[in-house]
């Protein structure tokens, strides 16, 4: 754990840092030290100041060392409302609805050969979600990215892209295999959605299992060097989200690192998230690959489609309010924890 090391006070106004859990590992060229700091005000410096296109801002600089709070996110999802129900809503139309009637329309509605309108459905699969992985690569990749891995070189982009590209591979690979004979398997063609749900809730798993057991990071995860303790296998997650495609940048990557080196509540509310979420996953995705494979071959191209979008909504939907409570309840045992003892 982190530990608070508080200035003698002057006339200048105090800062204060919080030194890393996360080693810095001396034999990767790409891992820099990096202090983590706790409070409210800010300011940002590079981690290279020599050559600051290689490196996102890696240090943040607080004004207050009293801390009468847990360290603040700055991030603020509220204001982000539109943009979030305008981009999940094409998701939806494009990963949902375009699928089923395609399939429906071009199945029973012309003549085309089946193989002909399973190959039409997937080429137009996906455009949303293939057009946002180009742009998530070129926000991270650019010179000068404001939203890169804290103390990584650009082309080692985030470990939510490398996993996202893993899961897009996957889906490939099923449907070009589907499309390729002359009576496409539709139920295969129903499998992508489950597919992309195990790939990413097995690897958070693994990486809380290796985590519960202190296995050290055998690999670069995010913001996390080679060598550094795991965190819940959701953290990465988060932070990649959170930091490229919501704008957080990588102030926000700093400030998640500070929140959980130094609030122990907050590590466990994402350690349940971690479960909850993972094994959430596995559920819904099991269930609809069972159904997939019993259910009459237009109910189960239909259920492949929908129930794990559906399942997706009610998890988010259960864990908003979960989160909102356990972030109150973080405030009050800080303040708690912090009080003057007669």
């Amino acid at each position: 754990m982190g530990f608070f090391r508080k200035e003698k006070p002057s006339s200048e106004p105090s800062t204060t840092t919080v030194p890393s859990e996360a080693p810095t590992n001396p034999e990767d060229p790409t891992d820099d030290p990096t202090d983590d700091p706790t409070g409210d005000a800010i300011t940002t410096a590079t981690a290279n100041p020599a050559n600051p296109l290689d490196y996102p801002a890696t240090q943040v600089f607080y004004a207050d060392p009293s801390f009468p709070e847990p360290p603040e996110l700055n991030y603020d999802l509220r204001s982000r409302k539109k943009a979030l129900i305008f981009f999940w809503s094409l998701v939806i139309v494009d990963c949902v609805f375009v699928p089923i009637a395609l399939y429906f329309g071009l199945f029973y509605g012309t003549s085309l050969s089946h193989n002909a309108v399973f190959s039409i459905s997937t080429a137009t699969l996906g455009t949303v979600s293939i057009v946002e992985y180009f742009l998530r690569f070129h926000r991270l990749f650019r010179k000068g990215s404001k939203c890169r891995v804290i103390g990584s070189h650009r082309w080692y982009l985030d470990w939510f892209h490398w996993n996202l590209s893993l899961g897009w591979i996957a889906v490939m690979i099923e449907l070009i295999v589907g499309t390729v004979p002359h009576e496409p398997p539709i139920r295969l063609l129903a499998m992508p959605v489950s597919s992309m749900l195990y790939a990413l809730a097995v690897e958070m798993l693994i990486v809380d299992v290796l985590r519960y057991f202190k296995v050290r990071a055998p690999v670069r995860v995010s913001s996390l060097p080679r060598g550094a303790e795991l965190r819940p296998g959701l953290y990465a997650f988060i932070e990649d989200v959170v930091a490229v495609d919501g704008s957080g940048g990588a102030e926000y990557r700093q400030r998640l690192n500070v929140r959980y080196l130094s609030s122990h509540y907050f590590r466990v509310m994402l350690h349940r998230l971690t479960l909850f979420w993972a094994f959430g996953a596995i559920g819904v995705a099991t269930l609809t690959t069972i159904l997939i494979f019993t259910l009459q071959k237009d109910a189960a191209y239909v259920v492949g489609w929908t129930v794990p979008f559906i399942w997706a909504g009610i998890w988010s939907w259960i864990t908003v309010p979960y989160v909102k409570r356990s972030l109150k309840r973080e405030r009050e045992i800080w303040k708690a924890e912090r009080r003057p003892k007669a």
